[in-house]
């Protein structure tokens, strides 16, 4: 996919400083609405405590007279608010009987529903109206009256509009927004340069990366790392190990390659031409002969050698995930059918002994080489009207038996090493039992080679169970 489709995965630094942000804004918010009710509840707490205040210093003016009630409103009743110019005060005095005795009329009364306040010593109930168009904050006063021309109880209602207190709730929270934003400012340069700072080996560590050759596959030091990058160094470490190993099975397999192929095309090549000096017709059909058979070895050889390239993208499907649910008796009887004329051809009796079914997980492909290989490396050391059995029991073991000379007890650990020959001997090219441990050691197999009951060459081959999300 081309670097401009690919989604950009953006900055580290720039998306920890983004959530940090929003993290600071929600907070910033949360304590402005915070110091927003908090100061308006300070506000009504010093207001009230006001209107309390100018309440009782009404009430102490008042007096009786000839049965009358009187107000003597003194001034300082009224001056905290007088020069506020924010909110306007107003109040109300009634007599014993409800009579208005001075001040202003319509002032919001108390409802039923009002209690008396208990955070003073004082027959007082505060509550919220509206008069004149305006939001007012009332208290309401009772005050005992007690002389000789007049008994009962007073009221004293004293209004204050709102601007007060919401300029002082206004100004806590413009306060507070200030100091916090200031604070989330600092905070956000604080961590960019925490951030920056922490990032500063991780930049060392891409430059050390940068600066290295192609072919330079040694492992990064963990020494100058932070405990948190080492995983990220141990794993590029592992990268590079499994990388080098891969360059390493390849020029392997190069070397190998032209090594096997230089000799049988040599050999196929000075035939042709010694085929071509002879003037005799006869013998140039038998040089043609010989140059087919010389061909045919040579195709064989290629396609083993393809097959082992083959094996190592179908070893990574398999580490990825990328097995199949096979049923091993299904494989083996299709593979045995497609090898019984080869058998028939050589004179020897192919048998099949499979429990139906044995499920696996695998790789199909690579397992019909692995058959393939086991069965023609039996063939090809079976006498004529020998006996070859391929066999599938449960649990995932595999069985090739034939009753060919085998193989002795101390080559049993080599014949799986490329271009391995037992004795030196025969045709092949030594890399079938090569290919069937690469794919048994793909497949997380194992296997034994015994002496069968045949006389000849035992092959036991077990699969591991299948995943539980595949099994039956």
């Amino acid at each position: 996919m081309p670097d401009a489709l690919l989604p950009r995965a953006g900055s580290l630094r720039g998306g920890l400083l983004r959530r940090l942000a929003m993290l600071l804004t929600l907070l910033m918010l949360f304590s402005g609405w915070s110091a927003y009710w908090n100061g308006r509840a300070a506000a009504d707490t010093a207001y009230d405590r006001t209107l309390l205040a100018s309440a009782r210093a009404i009430a102490d003016g008042l007096v009786a007279s000839n049965g009358q009630l009187r107000a003597n409103v003194p001034y300082v009743a009224l001056d905290t608010f007088a020069y506020d110019s924010a909110g306007r005060i107003y109040y109300q005095v009634l007599d014993t009987e409800g009579r208005l005795v001075s001040g202003y009329e319509d002032l919001p009364a108390p409802g039923a529903e009002i209690r008396r306040t208990d955070d003073y010593p004082a027959l007082a109930r505060f509550y919220d109206g509206e008069f004149r168009g305006e939001g007012v904050r009332l208290v309401s006063l009772l005050q005992p009256v007690s002389e000789p021309e007049l008994t009962g109880i007073a009221e004293i209602r004293v209004a204050e509009t709102l601007g007060a207190r919401e300029r002082l709730a206004r100004s806590l929270l413009i306060d507070t927004l200030w100091r916090v934003g200031l604070l989330a400012v600092t905070a956000l340069l604080l961590v960019w340069l925490a951030v920056s700072a922490a990032l500063r080996p991780l930049g060392k560590l891409s430059e050390a990366v940068e600066a290295r050759q192609p072919d330079d596959l040694r492992p990064l030091p963990l020494i100058t790392v932070q405990r948190e990058l080492k995983p990220l160094v141990a794993a590029l470490n592992h990268f590079t190990e499994r990388l080098r190993g891969q360059f390493e099975r390849q020029a392997q397999f190069i070397a190998d390659a032209a090594h096997e192929l230089r000799t049988p095309l040599a050999a196929l090549k000075a035939r042709i031409e010694l085929g071509q000096r002879d003037q005799q017709p006869q013998r140039w059909q038998e040089t043609l002969e010989e140059a087919g058979a010389h061909t045919d070895r040579v195709i064989h050889l290629a396609n083993q050698l393809l097959s082992l390239a083959r094996i190592e993208t179908g070893a990574q499907s398999i580490a990825e995930g990328g097995a199949q649910r096979l049923d091993l008796s299904q494989l083996a009887r299709e593979l045995g059918l497609a090898m019984a004329a080869l058998a028939h051809k050589r004179g020897v009796a192919l048998a099949l002994e499979a429990e139906q079914p044995v499920w696996i997980d695998g790789e199909p492909t690579l397992l019909t080489e692995l058959l393939s290989n086991l069965l023609d490396n039996a063939l090809a050391h079976t006498p004529e009207d020998g006996n070859v059995v391929l066999r599938v029991a449960k649990g995932g073991v595999l069985e090739v038996e034939d009753d060919g000379p085998g193989i002795p007890e101390p080559e049993r650990d080599k014949v799986f090493a490329r271009f391995y020959r037992v004795h030196q001997q025969g045709q092949g090219a030594g890399l079938g039992l090569a290919i069937v441990g690469e794919i048994i050691r793909a497949h997380r197999a194992t296997v034994e080679l015994d002496q069968g009951a045949l006389g000849g060459l035992l092959v036991k081959v077990r699969f591991p169970p299948p995943a539980p999300d595949s099994a039956d």
